[in-house]
């Protein structure tokens, strides 16, 4: 289950890093390139991803460390 979450939490910061990088306009050619908009929902997806991350990796660790 971990490994769900880690891999749908990598998902994530990837599509948030797209959304961002419209926003900033770094990524052109799309309605969102440019868009403040875009770049806020794009950070927000991204750190909801690496929490995500973060979270699963240190329920794995914990699983691992003897009680």
């Amino acid at each position: 289950m971990n490994w769900l979450i880690i891999v749908v939490g990598a998902l994530l910061t990837v599509i948030g890093g797209v959304w961002l990088f419209q926003g900033l306009g770094l990524l052109p050619g799309s309605v969102m390139s440019g868009s403040t908009l875009w770049l806020i929902i794009g950070a927000l997806v991204a750190a909801v991803g690496l929490g995500l991350i973060g979270w699963a990796i240190a329920r794995l660790r914990r699983r691992g460390s003897p009680s």
